[in-house]
């Protein structure tokens, strides 16, 4: 039976049950965590700078803007560099005649060196003019992702779309620690499967179904819980692949039954929703809803 067939009394009572209490700031504090948002999509170094996604092939990878490199970027010199890939050894090398002045390899004068990918500590960061060079490492294979500071979706920004804030999708859920904690598949819109670590679950009720939600731990020293899931919105009004949300860890930490607030106002796309040069995760099987969440970030429109 849902909670609005309910008694009125016994209804409020099974929602102070269900829903968290909403602090007196929440609004204002989520208003403020969406300018933030946007902001940082939009800052220079931002999702919204990617123009490219290269993947590199064994042996030499030249880059430049002239049409006898491999790869092609039209703000780079002629001759930019190139990447040598040797299995997991993935080299910079200058070009025929040197590096071109300008070009920075991790904010000093480039020069010939191993490179670190974005799963390092410190990840290698080539540079010039207006543009940026990660190396990437998805499986078993390696990429360039490319950034410009002018590139047109950064510059042609003009925000994104909010469902309107609802607390009723603030919800105090129950923390149930997986004992010992497990990896699960968490594929890819790029074909890729990572096994990624997953402490427990989130245990709830909402429009009268009880849901659990498995989070996963985007690095070794997370600070945060990361949900990847998929609601029925995602056929209509927000972004189909699926959406995110952080949260801090269950109030008696992940290996111990606790409790955890969701938020579900702040649910936000991927990467992949503003740019085709993303490698954005899936949701698992089991964080695919078949109830509607009608909050947080909507579709994004160009």
């Amino acid at each position: 039976m849902k909670v609005y067939r309910l008694a009125p009394v016994l209804a409020f009572a099974v929602a102070a049950l269900i829903f968290a209490d909403v602090p007196a700031d929440w609004k204002t504090g989520l208003l403020a965590w969406r300018s933030y948002r946007e902001q940082r999509l939009a800052a220079p170094d931002g999702w919204l700078t990617l123009v490219g996604l290269e993947w590199l092939k064994p042996g030499a990878n030249t880059i430049g803007s002239s049409p006898d490199n491999r790869i092609r970027l039209s703000a780079a010199p002629e001759h930019l560099a190139v990447i040598e890939v040797s299995g997991s050894d993935i080299r910079l090398v200058p070009p025929a005649g040197g590096f071109p002045a300008g070009v920075q390899l991790d904010g000093a004068p480039a020069q010939p060196a191993r490179l670190a990918d974005d799963e390092a500590q410190n990840p290698s960061k080539l540079t010039t003019g207006t543009l940026t060079i990660l190396l990437l490492h998805r499986g078993d294979r390696y990429a360039l992702r490319i950034k410009d500071s002018q590139a047109p979706t950064r510059l042609n920004f003009h925000g994104l779309h909010w469902y309107d804030p609802d607390p009723h999708y603030r919800v105090e859920t129950k923390w149930i620690p997986f004992v010992p904690a497990k990896k699960i598949p968490i594929p890819s819109i790029i074909g890729v499967t990572d096994q990624m670590p997953a402490p427990g679950l989130a245990e709830f009720t909402l429009e009268g179904k009880t849901i659990q939600l498995e989070p996963v731990l985007e690095e070794a020293d997370a600070k945060q819980l990361f949900f990847i899931l998929r609601d029925a919105t995602s056929r209509t009004t927000s972004y189909g692949a699926a959406r995110f949300l952080y949260t801090d860890f269950p109030d008696h930490g992940l290996d111990q039954p606790g409790k955890l607030i969701l938020d579900f106002n702040r649910l936000q796309n991927p990467p992949c929703a503003y740019t085709a040069y993303a490698t954005c995760p899936l949701p698992p099987e089991q964080n695919r809803l078949t109830i509607a969440l009608p909050v947080g970030e909507a579709k994004y429109s160009h």
